[in-house]
């Protein structure tokens, strides 16, 4: 006897449903309810909007019918398991998939309303609305200085060593790093340390005044000592950026994040409170991962 059983737990035999239409039609309808996002996936003063967004890298669907609001002023945090689709869903939000060779981005993708995906838009100043930390820190082989005055060099923001330096400065303050590098700007920027060098790249993307900012795993090639600065940092830039990061650590999404979205086999299972999603999950997936039975 051939049994079919799903996701969620139930399960149908194959001669019961040719038996039984109303028995196909409860399979049919747990898988809809397995695939719909349960939750709190939209918000009001939405910065970003997501809609039923689907990723292809060639014939290979990574993202799967994902709806997704990022508020003003919010950080979102993205967890689930490696591979999930929690990286490839950030690098839509401001277009780094269209670096991967046969990758197809579908769906309605906007910020402030302005697809993202328009025919018209340059990803170039998208880019510099929408920054992004990688996971290992990436500066340039540059000085300090220059490191940060980039940016607005190549956007056309300054161009006179006063106004660069009012921007160097005060990026670096915003990331905290510039009482440590203040004395040494024309140092280069590969020789801080590995969480100093996390602060540059931040400070990196914020000399462009960006409105959003994404960070893929920031802090899993740092320190304890690291990590809590940078944690400390998300907080205080909530104050005037949108924030989406993706994280391997729960811990971390606990303490950064207002809400918290798990992905799973490239969907959007759960988005919630971020307070609720560590202590009264509604989806059993996600109550799965955060008690460890898998992940």
């Amino acid at each position: 006897m051939t049994t079919m059983t799903l996701n969620a737990g139930s399960a149908v035999t194959a001669g019961d449903q040719a038996k039984n239409p109303a028995a196909e039609q409860s399979v049919v309808k747990t898988k809809a309810e397995i695939l719909k996002t349960v939750g709190k996936p939209l918000c009001d003063n939405a910065k970003l909007r997501m809609r039923n967004v689907n990723v292809y890298y060639g014939e290979t669907q990574a993202i799967h019918n994902v709806s997704l609001d990022i508020g003003r002023n919010e950080v979102v945090a993205m967890i689930g398991p490696s591979g999930c689709g929690k990286s490839t869903f950030l690098r839509c939000l401001n277009r780094m998939n269209d670096t991967i060779e046969g990758c197809r981005v579908e769906g309605d993708l906007t910020l402030d309303g302005e697809a993202i995906y328009g025919p018209k838009v340059d990803v170039v100043p998208l880019r510099a609305r929408v920054g992004m930390v990688f996971q290992k820190p990436n500066p340039f082989p540059k000085s300090i200085y220059d490191n940060v005055a980039y940016g607005p060099k190549i956007h056309g923001i300054a161009s006179r060593r006063a106004e660069l330096d009012e921007i160097v400065e005060n990026s670096l303050r915003r990331a905290g790093l510039w009482n440590e590098v203040k004395d040494r700007l024309d140092k280069p920027g590969t020789g801080l340390s590995g969480g100093q060098q996390q602060r540059l790249c931040i400070a990196r993307a914020i000399a462009v005044s960006p409105e959003v900012i994404l960070m893929d795993e920031p802090c899993s090639a740092l320190d304890p000592i690291a990590t809590a600065r940078i944690e400390e940092l998300i907080d205080e830039l909530r104050e005037n950026y949108t924030i989406a990061i993706v994280t391997h650590s729960m811990q971390q999404a606990a303490r950064v994040s207002q809400r918290t979205a798990y992905f799973h086999l490239g969907k959007l299972v759960e988005v919630n409170d971020t307070e609720t999603v560590f202590t009264n999950p509604e989806h059993e997936l996600t109550e799965a991962y955060i008690t460890g039975r898998f992940g």
